[in-house]
């Protein structure tokens, strides 16, 4: 197996191939796996080391893991924080924090960030890694930047991104492999009221990573089959493509009562998602998914910012210790520092969208993410964060959990926790039968 040392000189001789196709110079091209991640993050740490050098990720187990299993416990259960940051102290660390994590602090009296240690924990398949140095000399979009051409499958697109539409395909495209999962979703009100409003069977497939798929032009799958006594039975399916101009987005949904499943058109962009409470829209599943024409996406550059990071504690908890009023327990939540793509996403006028701007932050190891979104009057809205661990038995990073805070209601919904029920399950991809309309309707719970 080629180690990530080699594959890091490996790069050399493939980041000279076919420049032209790139867009980069000769020069940028020998920079993937050698002063830059074959994924295309800075090797290097930060000048004071507070954010460390990358060696390739974790992918050894804490002693007490249990082989096979899908609760992966904290690796570093003995780390305290270096320091918190409330409303009384954020000027200190402004520079360090985003718009949204500063509204936040300044709302919620309760909202609290514990820095720990950064921990470049996050680590790749070889065959991912491998495809992403050559994705730097042959992966380009199309449809103005709203598609990807075919050649870009198998790895991060975009290892050196020019534009702030590359940084987003890099992280649409994000690697989270296979996964079965049983979670649940719970929507707390601004009175501290917890309210489950999913409990749902789900399965993720990333065609765009699996060599023998059954269709090239996918580029995932999502389902959920419900478990909860008022939604028993009732299941969904989403499909993503790499030209979503020319293959929209499809969602299909199927009602027992019914007995039938039925296309749902209106499962994309601003509609709102039922089981958020409608806090969470369809353009926001796994923090964007879909189209990118209503928005000019805008590459800011890079920042160092902290961010929800190696989040086992949050992972593997109890939702009763997790769900507080306000936010998030914080003593559950982990905070790092790290260097993230910053992305400004502006309504192109004409365009319809309860957002006006969105701000994205992307992780550079592509783990964690986070979003600010505005309403229709420039007012800072809603904020978005997602909260990855690291599968350090596969190698694969897991940024399932993701919260969306509401700042005007007060009201913030965590998605997609797993810890009660098993935890992530890593799979080989489901038979081609399984994603279609039949096989939702012969697969779902009744």
């Amino acid at each position: 197996m080629m180690t990530y040392e080699r594959m890091l000189l490996a790069a050399l001789a493939a980041g000279c191939a076919t420049l032209a196709q790139a867009g980069v110079s000769e020069e940028e091209a020998k920079q993937v796996g050698t002063t830059l991640t074959p994924f295309g993050a800075e090797v290097a740490g930060n000048k004071d080391g507070s954010i460390p050098e990358y060696k390739g990720g974790l992918t050894t187990p804490p002693a007490n893991y249990v082989k096979g299993s899908n609760i992966r416990p904290d690796p570093f259960p003995n780390e305290k924080p270096l320091f918190s940051i409330t409303a009384a102290n954020m000027d200190k660390y402004g520079d360090k924090l985003s718009n949204g994590v500063k509204a936040m602090l300044k709302k919620t009296p309760s909202f609290r960030i514990d820095v720990y240690p950064t921990h470049r924990t996050v680590a790749y398949p070889e065959t991912m890694l491998d495809n992403s140095i050559k994705n730097a000399t042959r992966c380009k979009t199309a449809e103005n930047g709203l598609a990807l051409i075919p050649a870009c499958r198998g790895g991060t697109p975009f290892p050196i991104p020019k534009t702030g539409q590359e940084v987003m395909w890099n992280l649409i495209t994000q690697y989270v492999g296979n996964t079965e999962f049983r979670a649940k979703t719970n929507y707390v009100d601004a009175s501290g009221r917890v309210v489950q409003t999913a409990d749902f069977n789900g399965y993720k497939e990333q065609s765009f990573y699996n060599a023998n798929t059954a269709d090239p032009k996918v580029l995932s799958y999502n389902r959920g089959d419900q478990l909860a006594s008022r939604n028993a039975g009732n299941a969904s399916f989403l499909i993503d493509y790499i030209d979503p101009v020319d293959m929209p987005k499809k969602a299909y949904s199927y009602s027992p009562g019914q007995r039938r499943v039925r296309l749902a058109p209106d499962f994309a962009y601003d509609t709102p998602s039922d089981s958020s409470g409608g806090v969470q829209l369809y353009d926001e599943i796994n923090m964007f998914s879909g189209k990118m024409d209503r928005f000019d996406f805008k590459l800011v550059g890079k920042r160092e910012i902290f961010m929800p990071y190696n989040n086992y504690k949050l992972a593997t908890g109890k939702l009763a210790d997790i769900l507080k009023p306000g936010n998030i327990n914080p003593d559950m939540n982990r905070w790092e520092l790290h260097r993230v793509w910053v992305v400004e996403a502006t309504l192109k006028p004409g365009s319809r969208h309860v957002y006006s701007k969105r701000i994205f932050y992307v992780d550079e190891d592509l783990a964690g993410a986070m979003s600010e979104n505005y309403d229709a009057a420039g007012k800072l809205w809603r904020v978005v964060m997602s909260h990855p661990i690291m599968a350090y038995d596969v190698p694969a990073p897991i940024a399932q959990v993701v919260a969306h805070m509401d700042l005007v209601s007060g009201i913030y919904v965590l998605i997609s926790h797993t810890g009660e029920d098993g935890g992530v399950k890593f799979v080989r991809p489901k038979p081609a039968s399984f994603w279609t309309q039949s096989g939702l309707s012969a697969t779902s719970v009744r």
